[in-house]
């Protein structure tokens, strides 16, 4: 089972990572200007998010992760009933091993045995056929397809895949072939406005850019070379932040964030530069390896109950309401911004522009 050893190994290099790693990235560059009067009543948040025709109870999602052997299987459990006490959306790791092997089937369908009513998504890689992508979506009976693309990871990885020029026109055929929403994202190098432009063009529901500053994969799998050192690569790609603000609002595709989520304070961050909704991984899967089942579903419960706190100190009745608020950017964010011509000083000066439209 070269693939299941492949996930076991990445469950552990990334639960690694979390140790001793500087927790500094880039959302640090973003703070909200405190306004002393914009608080509202707790009673008014509401934490329910709409994007792409999907609705969620929640703006927090746990993202792709794992699956393919028997210890990812019992984490998939987990994970599964983590989302089904919290009523978070969930997401599957790459298929990839199930669609090679079905005899690793029950590592994936836990999920859904263990979450029978929640959203789940399943995830493929983009050069999966369209009949394989039909399979992943009949075995956990997906509400979503999730596509990742992983370039770098790829280039990194040992057996990894060296032809690339095929995968846009896949994630067309196979948007156009399911009947359920399709949602590309990267595994932790980050979407550029062009790219989620061509992403909208063959009609996927949305865009989760997956940036920099959380797991990242082009280490995990430079860790499990014996040759031919790929480290130069370690900081490829854009922040997630950088993301979020180079999609500066695309008409017609809603942005998701996920890549280096670290608290609820990040995930506010992420929907005020525009995220309909925000995936976290490395966090949680380091609170579930580390601590338990109860300890991840106190974790994400805490995080959504503080994710309100901080809306309501910004008077954001909805997720969608955060993208009002005024923000600074600093830093190395605050120079990416300027080099692509982004108006910081609009984003500064939201919330006045909010009050004069309404007025």
């Amino acid at each position: 089972m070269m693939i299941g050893s492949r996930k076991d190994d990445h469950v552990r290099l990334a639960v690694e990572q979390l140790h001793g790693k500087d927790a500094s990235n880039e959302f640090d560059d973003v703070t909200f200007v405190h306004h002393a009067l914009a608080g509202i009543d707790r009673s008014d948040v509401s934490l329910r998010t709409t994007f792409g025709g999907i609705h969620w109870r929640t703006p927090l999602y746990i993202n792709a992760m794992t699956g393919g052997s028997a210890g990812t299987g019992r984490i998939n459990r987990d994970l599964a009933i983590a989302a089904r006490e919290t009523g978070v959306a969930v997401a599957t790791g790459s298929l990839s091993a199930y669609l090679a092997d079905e005899s690793v089937a029950d590592t994936y369908r836990v999920m859904r045995e263990e979450n029978p009513d929640g959203f789940i998504m399943a995830n493929i890689n983009a050069t999966t056929s369209v009949d394989n992508a039909r399979r992943a979506i009949d075995l956990l009976r997906a509400d979503a397809l999730q596509i990742h693309l992983n370039v770098i990871q790829e280039t990194v990885m040992p057996e990894g895949d060296r032809s690339f020029s095929a995968w846009f026109r896949q994630i067309e055929r196979i948007t156009a072939a399911v009947d359920i929403p399709v949602i590309v994202k990267e595994v932790g190098f980050g979407l550029s406005r062009e790219t989620v432009l061509s992403l909208r063009q063959v009609g996927v529901a949305a865009a989760d850019v997956g940036g920099r500053g959380g797991t990242n994969f082009a280490i995990i799998e430079n860790g499990r070379r014996d040759t031919a050192d790929y480290s130069f690569l370690d900081g490829w790609g854009q922040s997630t932040a950088a993301c979020l603000l180079d999609c500066g609002r695309i008409p017609d595709i809603p942005v998701l964030a996920s890549g280096g989520i670290r608290h609820p304070l990040d995930i506010v961050r992420s929907l005020a530069l525009g995220a309909a909704a925000v995936g976290a991984s490395g966090r949680l899967l380091g609170t579930l390896v580390e601590q338990g089942p109860a300890a991840l579903v106190a974790r994400i419960s805490t995080w959504l109950d503080q994710l309100a706190a901080v809306m309501t100190v910004l008077g954001a009745r909805t997720p969608a309401e955060c993208a009002h608020c005024d923000v600074l950017i600093t830093g190395n964010l605050r120079s990416f911004c300027e080099a692509r011509g982004i108006d910081l000083h609009g984003l500064a000066t939201r919330r006045a522009s909010v009050s004069r439209a309404a007025s």
